[in-house]
C-alpha cells in the first residue's frame, strides 16, 4: 500500500477532493496542494481554531479544524490562476505528475487551459479526476453540488430524523467524504490500468452519483417496491430490534441481528415467552409487528441503567453499546489501543491532537497540514528547476505567492 514515488495534483478545495487526496497522501503519495492567494475557502471556517482566532497564532494564519482535518502530509503552493503565468505554472505541474484531481464547476478549468483533455494531451500517463456535484452531463450538470444539498435531493435528508420529525442531514458531510473515499479508489484503478496500458485515464465522480450508491439497501428497496423509506429515528428498516432505547438514565444501542439473538434479548429483559409468540419468532414477523413490540421491550429499558443493560445483553451474545457523543468516542479506550488520535506538531500553533488515518500501520504517521504557500519557493524550485530570479518574477506578476 506504499504509494511513496506517486506525484498528486491537488486542483480541489474545502472536502470531498481534499479529502480524496489526503487519502493517498496517507498512503505515501507526494500531493502538491494549489490554493488561490486567499488559500483554500476551509482555512477560515471556524471557529474553532487551533491555537485561537484568526490573527492570534504565530504568523497570523488561521488553522482551522476543518482545514486541518483533510490536508495533512500535503504541500501548500499559491498559484493565482487568473494572474499572467499562473496558470502556466500549473500545466508545468501537471506535466511532471501522476494524477491531477480537481473539484471546479464543469468548464471552468478550460478557460485556464487546464481542463483533463489539455492536461492529459501534454502528459498522457495522467490520471485525471473531476469531482462536481452532478458530474459532466445531465440537465444538473451545470449547477454546483454542496453537500447539504445533495443530501436533500438524494433522498438522504427525507428518510433520516425522528418519525413525527422534519427531515434531517446527517452530521457530517457523509457525501463529501464518501465522494473522496469513491474517488481514491477509482484513482489507484486508473493507475493500475496506466502500469499496465501506459495511458491514464479521467474520472468524472459526482456527488449525487455517490449519494444515490451509498444508499445502498435502502435505494435497493425502494426500486423493488417502489416506496420511499420513511424516518425511523435510530431504527433499522429490515431488522427488529434494532435501534436505541432510553435506559433509566441514558440510551442504549441494540442490535439484534437474527433470531437466535432476540430469544437471548427476550430473556435478557425478562420477557423469555416473547421469543415463542408468532407475532415475534421470526425477524420478518417483528419487522411487521414492530409497533406491537418496540413499546413492550422499551418499557423494560427504562426500568435499568445504560450500563446494566449493556453488561447483561453482551453477556448473552446480544450486541449493545452506550451512545456516546464524539468526545466520549475520541477518549473511548478501544480509540487509545487502535492509535487513531495522535499528536502533530503543527507548524504555526505547535502540538495539536488530530484524528489518524485508519489504515493504521499501512499509512504514515499522522502529519501537519501544511502553511499557505509554505512550499511554493521549494517546489518551484525543485519540480521546475526555477531560480530565485524566475521565481521573483512570478511573485511580482502575483502569478504565484510564497508564505511570509
Amino acid at each position: 500500500m506504499d504509494l511513496s514515488g506517486l506525484v498528486v495534483l491537488d486542483l480541489s478545495r474545502v472536502l470531498a477532493g481534499p479529502y480524496a487526496t489526503q487519502v493517498l497522501a496517507d498512503l505515501g503519495a507526494t500531493v502538491w496542494k494549489i490554493e488561490p492567494p486567499r488559500g483554500d475557502d476551509t482555512r477560515g471556517w471556524g471557529p474553532p481554531f487551533a491555537g485561537g482566532e484568526p490573527g492570534s497564532a504565530p504568523v497570523g494564519e488561521p488553522r482551522s479544524a476543518y482545514y486541518l482535518s483533510a490536508n495533512r502530509h500535503k504541500r501548500s503552493v499559491v498559484v493565482d490562476l487568473k494572474a499572467p503565468g499562473g496558470a502556466d505554472v500549473v500545466r508545468r505541474l501537471a506535466a511532471r505528475a501522476d494524477v491531477a484531481i480537481d473539484n471546479f464547476k464543469v468548464g471552468d478549468l478550460a478557460r485556464y487551459g487546464l481542463d483533463a483533455a489539455t492536461l492529459r494531451a501534454a502528459n498522457p500517463r495522467l490520471v485525471t479526476c473531476s469531482i462536481t456535484g452532478f458530474g459532466a452531463t445531465g440537465p444538473r450538470a451545470s449547477e454546483p453540488g454542496y453537500d447539504a444539498a445533495i443530501q436533500a435531493l438524494a433522498g438522504v435528508m427525507a428518510m433520516t430524523g425522528e418519525t413525527d420529525g422534519p427531515p434531517v442531514k446527517v452530521g457530517v458531510a457523509w457525501v463529501d467524504v464518501l465522494t473522496g473515499l469513491h474517488a481514491a479508489v477509482g484513482v489507484l484503478a486508473a493507475l493500475r490500468a496506466r502500469d499496465a496500458t501506459g495511458v491514464g485515464r479521467h474520472l468524472d465522480v459526482a456527488l449525487f452519483d455517490v449519494a444515490l450508491a451509498s444508499a445502498v439497501n435502502q435505494a435497493q428497496a425502494t426500486l423493488l417496491t417502489g416506496e420511499a423509506p420513511v424516518r425511523r429515528g435510530s431504527a433499522h428498516p429490515n431488522i427488529v430490534p434494532y435501534q436505541a432505547f432510553a435506559a433509566a438514565d441514558a440510551p442504549v444501542m441494540v442490535a439484534c441481528g437474527n433470531d437466535a439473538q432476540f430469544a437471548h434479548l427476550a430473556a435478557a429483559v425478562g420477557l423469555p415467552e416473547l421469543a415463542a409468540e408468532p407475532r415475534f419468532a421470526t425477524n420478518a414477523a417483528r419487522v411487521a409487528h414492530r409497533e406491537a413490540l418496540v413499546p413492550l421491550l422499551a418499557a423494560r429499558f427504562a426500568t435499568a441503567l445504560r450500563d446494566a443493560w449493556v453488561e447483561r445483553l453482551l453477556a448473552v451474545g446480544v450486541p449493545a453499546t452506550p451512545v456516546l457523543d464524539l468526545a466520549e468516542a475520541l477518549a473511548d479506550p478501544q480509540t487509545v489501543a487502535r492509535g487513531m488520535v495522535a499528536t502533530v506538531d503543527d507548524p504555526v500553533v505547535g502540538p495539536i491532537r488530530t484524528v489518524a488515518s485508519p489504515f493504521g500501520a499501512a499509512a504514515r504517521p499522522p502529519g501537519p497540514a501544511p502553511t499557505l504557500g509554505g512550499d511554493t519557493d521549494a517546489v518551484l524550485r525543485e519540480v521546475l528547476g526555477l531560480d530565485g530570479a524566475a521565481i521573483a518574477a512570478l511573485e511580482v506578476a502575483d502569478a504565484i505567492r510564497r508564505a511570509p
